[in-house]
């Protein structure tokens, strides 16, 4: 099987079973609602690179974001609540942006769009479910944690639709079989 086709079957599979797993057996747990975020930690890991660095970045980055995203609204609701609630999200969301940026000279959080993307689950999570961010970061790190896992089974379970496939024809060329 084409390897463009070996990940065409294996996304298109795995994306019904993390579908079905966040509004079947965790719907009312923690992380009820987040399939989304799933999705956006499984496209990072391919962003990324793929494989095990590329999951790593989507759980470590996606993560560090989210708790940036976190503080910036603590920042915005405590110290700078005097402000216009406008004012003082956007100047919070500013030095969020910002920290993202500084923190990227860090080798394991160079993948500032990786981080951005947790930063905004965060943010949805928070508005959606419409929990403080304290109560966000655990379930929007848990879906990110599955929607990483996902992304690394969906390419290794491509990856094995792919060799056995070439390792048939191979093995039919030697033999002097049609594939």
């Amino acid at each position: 099987m084409s390897a463009y086709l070996a990940l065409t079957v294996s996304v298109g599979l795995l994306a019904v079973l993390d579908t079905w797993l966040f509004f079947g057996p965790l719907a009312g747990s923690l992380v009820t609602g987040l399939v989304w975020v799933s999705f956006i930690a499984w496209g990072c890991h391919f962003h990324s690179g793929g494989g095990t660095k590329g999951a790593t970045t989507a759980i470590v980055c996606m993560s560090w974001g989210a708790f940036v995203g976190m503080a910036s609204v603590m920042l915005a609701s405590g110290p700078l609540a005097a402000l216009d609630d406008a004012v003082a999200l956007g100047i919070a969301v500013g030095i969020g942006a910002a920290v993202i940026c500084l923190s990227s000279k860090v080798p394991i959080l160079a993948t500032i769009p990786a981080s951005v993307y947790g930063f905004a689950a965060i943010a949805g999570s928070m508005v959606l479910a419409q929990k403080t961010p304290q109560a966000a970061i655990l379930p929007t790190i848990i879906a990110i944690i599955i929607g990483a896992v996902f992304g690394y089974v969906s390419e290794m379970f491509a990856n094995a639709m792919t060799r056995k496939a070439t390792s048939h024809s191979a093995e039919a060329a030697a033999t002097g079989e049609a594939a």
